[in-house]
């Protein structure tokens, strides 16, 4: 049985965009808004998501979104559309069209991204922020790695099988996962099409991808997280992760008083947002709240 509500939303330029609501609308609770990595979807938000709708101190709202071409959203026919700024502006539209005036961010990958772009054109957005495994300073080996396999993975028969070809592609970032944890994300990545199993994204993505020169050291981003400067923030690290560096993490910490680190053991790029993480993000979301409710007192006597 769902636990959430379907949300369709249209784009500025008429694509259809998907969201999962989960919670209640409306209420006092600060709500949670996830935002996923480049060819994942909202499904990886949802033990965090139902944890965080369910809580029984503070029940809260939480989207999780599907960018285009990902997961339930349209497929874009112009693959350059596959943009951090035109994903913005989605995410933008969806937010007005769901009412959420603010909120915590959780943004793993290319969604910690968006949510440094968030932070520098719409601040009042933002009251705090999560960066699953993403920072100013991207290692170039992970990007090659993942430019590997996006759009690009042998087409499986049967999850099992995904589940396999999975496993042989990061089992040395995810060396204590199971089974049932490898066939958890095999149908996260495939969904089932006249009877086939066929990526859960547009495998277009491959393109932008392949636009990245690697020889040419990639663009820093310290200017977009300076935007995070005046809110909370969680940040993340896989300790086998290939895209963001223990130092790069130290860096952001000293640049960042407020900024809170967790190292996930046996975790490569992007830790799966489970378990003893789920309730990192919980505690962490609930002093956001208490923050940001006391500003709001202040303010108010005042």
């Amino acid at each position: 049985m769902m636990d959430y509500a379907d949300v369709f939303v249209s784009a500025g330029d008429g694509l259809r965009l998907y969201a999962r609501d989960y919670g209640p609308v409306g209420g006092g609770a600060l709500p949670v808004v996830c935002l996923p990595g480049l060819a994942r979807h909202s499904a990886d938000f949802h033990e965090l998501a139902s944890a965080l709708a369910s809580d029984p101190a503070a029940p809260r709202r939480v989207l999780a979104l599907d960018y285009r071409g990902r997961g339930r959203s349209e497929r874009d026919r112009n693959w350059r559309n596959y943009d951090v700024r035109v994903e913005m502006e989605d995410v933008l539209g969806v937010l007005a069209a769901t009412g959420v005036a603010e909120a915590v961010f959780v943004g793993t990958s290319r969604g910690g991204i968006i949510t440094m772009a968030l932070s520098a054109v719409r601040p009042a957005l933002i009251r705090g922020a999560v960066l699953n495994d993403i920072g100013p300073v991207i290692d170039g080996t992970g990007l090659v790695r993942i430019r590997g396999y996006v759009g690009k993975l042998p087409q499986p028969r049967t999850i099992a099988e995904g589940a396999e070809i999975l496993r042989r592609l990061s089992d040395s970032h995810f060396p204590r996962l199971d089974d049932a944890a490898w066939e958890g994300i095999a149908r996260t990545t495939w969904t089932e099409e006249n009877r086939r199993l066929v990526p859960a994204y547009d495998p277009q993505l491959m393109k932008i991808l392949e636009t990245i020169d690697i020889e040419t050291p990639l663009p820093v981003l310290w200017g977009l997280f300076e935007g995070l400067r005046n809110v909370p923030v969680l940040a993340l690290r896989g300790a086998n992760s290939d895209l963001l560096s223990a130092a790069t993490l130290k860096a952001m910490g000293e640049r960042h008083p407020a900024l809170e680190a967790v190292t996930a053991p046996d975790q490569g790029h992007a830790p799966l947002l489970r378990g003893d993480l789920v309730e990192r993000i919980r505690a962490f979301v609930a002093r956001v709240e208490g923050r940001f409710e006391e500003a709001q007192a202040v303010t108010e006597a005042a």
